[in-house]
């Protein structure tokens, strides 16, 4: 789970790339903490297509994931 302070830390690390540059250790920090938020809002976005439901005019339901697996 990425936590508001590694957000807060990605921000602060792309403002310093643009005003005065990055170390090697810094820019592989960067690289990471993208890397893990990233990774974090796909879990998030596949779960919540996992538990979408489409309703149809007739009322009946289906879910989202059922789709893909046809």
């Amino acid at each position: 789970m990425i936590t508001q302070e590694k957000i807060d830390r990605i921000n602060e690390l792309a403002r310093k790339s643009k005003s005065v540059g990055l170390t090697e250790a810094e820019t592989q920090e960067q690289q990471k903490l993208r890397r893990e938020y990233i990774d974090a809002y796909k879990r998030s976005l596949h779960a919540q297509l996992e538990n979408t439901v489409i309703v149809r005019p007739d009322g009946s339901r289906e879910r989202l994931s059922d789709k893909k697996k046809k």
